[in-house]
């Protein structure tokens, strides 16, 4: 049972945009952070103090002299290093984690005579050690080669196994063989690799008619959202579709995943968000999906929802053109 317990004042409001609002919980450490998206700006807030103190910072996607619509803002926690990583129409910017210092820009190759597609990046993920992974509307993930500290951040890889715009990316460390990385595009194709020096690809699950607007990877588990409310969990090591519910009445628009206990969050377009728990049965192997919670955010349509703890006791949740931040804890 969780219960709203405040409400966090944004400057402005949050775009419609798949998995708008991210966090940043360092390991061992409470909230830091919390991120939102709006037209050419992303909100940052600081997580201390109470929720009408917040310290707020706003950072502007411009390239060229122009502002650039923002598609996507996450941070990226490796092991030697967090940043916080934008995407636009544009490109790509990296910034130290409290979005003080740029460390770098990607510029985007954006064609004299604009093509039908509009071309963007979207889909943002730290992988390995020292890897961040990027997706791009083309289809293309880049690969960026993280430095212990510094700016020479370099491309050192490029997938392209995807023919459709990138709208996802999620990993998950220490699951050998089971792949550790999975991106996911506007059809609905999933891709599953193992990271590495080169990223190899380990298998495909092909579309089945909608949109994977989000996927998150726990245990060997690949849970992802569809258009049509439905969340499937696969297996990531064969592919195989393990566990479907038909879990909300409109397009999925966030999930988010516990990982020290397995709990799944989902936000969609109806103004619900759920609480579930994922696990295997040790006798069987079956994967299991059970439901535990469900929260109403009436007249919303949600964009974005994250646990705040690794443990899954407190989400925070945000709306279009909605204004704040809701944030709630299991009682």
């Amino acid at each position: 049972m969780y219960r709203r317990e405040k409400s966090i004042a944004l400057r402005g409001s949050s775009s419609a945009l798949y998995n708008n609002l991210s966090v940043l919980r360092p390991p061992h450490r409470p909230l830091a952070f919390l991120g939102s998206v709006h037209g050419p700006a992303v909100t940052v807030l600081s997580a201390a103090g109470d929720a009408a103190g917040c310290a707020q910072r706003q950072l502007q996607a411009r390239a060229g002299g122009g502002a650039s619509l923002v598609t996507q803002a996450a941070w990226c926690v490796l092991p030697a290093r967090i940043l916080l990583v934008l995407t636009c129409q544009k490109g790509i910017q990296m910034y130290e984690s409290d979005g003080s210092i740029m460390v770098y820009w990607h510029a985007l190759d954006i064609p004299e005579h604009p093509p039908a597609q509009a071309v963007f990046a979207r889909g943002i993920s730290a992988a390995g050690e020292r890897f961040i992974c990027v997706g791009l509307s083309s289809g293309m993930v880049l690969v960026f080669d993280i430095p212990h500290k510094g700016t020479n951040i370099t491309v050192s890889e490029v997938l392209k196994e995807h023919h459709n715009a990138i709208t996802d990316i999620a990993a998950e460390l220490g699951q050998a063989g089971a792949g550790d990385l999975v991106t996911a595009d506007d059809a609905g194709t999933l891709c599953v690799w193992s990271s590495g020096e080169e990223f190899s690809l380990l298998n495909r699950i092909p579309a089945f008619g909608w949109t994977c607007s989000s996927v998150r990877l726990w245990n060997g588990i690949i849970a992802a959202g569809y258009g049509n409310g439905q969340i499937r969990l696969y297996e990531a090591a064969t592919g195989s579709l393990r566990a479907e519910v038909s879990a909300h009445a409109r397009w999925i628009y966030a999930l988010d995943l516990a990982p020290a206990t397995g709990k799944l969050l989902s936000g969609a377009e109806d103004s619900f968000v759920h609480v579930w728990k994922l696990s295997r049965n040790p006798d069987t192997d079956d994967v299991e999906i059970e439901h535990c919670h469900a929260e109403c955010v009436t007249d919303t349509q949600i964009c974005g929802a994250r646990f705040c703890d690794p443990e899954g006791n407190s989400f925070a949740v945000t709306g279009y053109d909605l204004s704040e931040i809701f944030c709630y804890s299991q009682v």
